[in-house]
């Protein structure tokens, strides 16, 4: 049976769309409207998800499953492969689980208040400063990532599903010209990642020139 991935272009979607195409499984997108902005696009995923976000992701046996993170780990489970999560015995596990955790925990949310703080902050005055806040808390948090980061890829000598998240997201905001700067580590990695060749055509889909 085929996944079906709820997604929008160049949203989180894309993190759970180049996992699927690196393993090769079977997947369909099922595109979604502006989830921020059109209360048509929310009340159709909430039928399926009811926080209606992506990635959703409809599993071959029908069931559902959100959170990136745990989709990350799953479809590892599920393809028996360690291509992108290292297994239980690898020395590197622990920083992949830590920083998955820290990205996913910590870092993610901040564009879910920041990306339409009207949805959280009822007096207009208030709502630039509090997205001026939510984005400079996450450039700070960039930063303690990047300290972290290896080279050539996260993990070091080892391609995972951290270099996927990080070419992805350093296209969100700051953007990338933020990174070449503060984040040299993770732009050399999103930089490195973007010539994968399996992957070029996801990023080429989510981000068109």
């Amino acid at each position: 049976m085929t996944y079906k991935l709820y997604g929008r272009d160049g949203w989180g979607s894309a993190i759970v769309e180049a996992q699927l195409t690196w393993y090769g499984l079977p997947f369909t997108i099922e595109a979604v409207g502006d989830l921020i902005r059109s209360p048509d696009a929310r009340a159709k995923l909430e039928k399926v998800n009811p926080l209606a976000q992506v990635p959703t992701l409809v599993m071959s046996d029908g069931s559902v499953m959100s959170e990136s993170a745990a989709i990350t780990l799953l479809l590892a489970d599920v393809t028996g492969k360690d291509s992108l999560v290292p297994p239980a015995q690898a020395a590197e596990r622990g920083k992949f689980l830590r920083w998955l955790v820290f990205i996913v925990a910590n870092i993610y949310p901040t564009f879910t208040y920041a990306d339409d703080p009207a949805r959280f902050i009822s007096v207009d005055a208030a709502r630039d400063p509090f997205r001026a806040a939510t984005d400079a808390y996450a450039q700070r948090l960039w930063r303690q990532v990047d300290s972290h980061a290896g080279s050539p890829w996260f993990l070091g000598e080892r391609f995972s599903a951290l270099d996927i998240y990080v070419d992805i997201m350093t296209r969100w905001r700051p953007k990338r010209g933020w990174f070449e700067s503060e984040a040299p580590r993770l732009f050399a990695i999103a930089r490195r990642a973007d010539q994968v060749a399996e992957l070029r055509p996801v990023w080429a889909r989510n981000f068109p020139a």
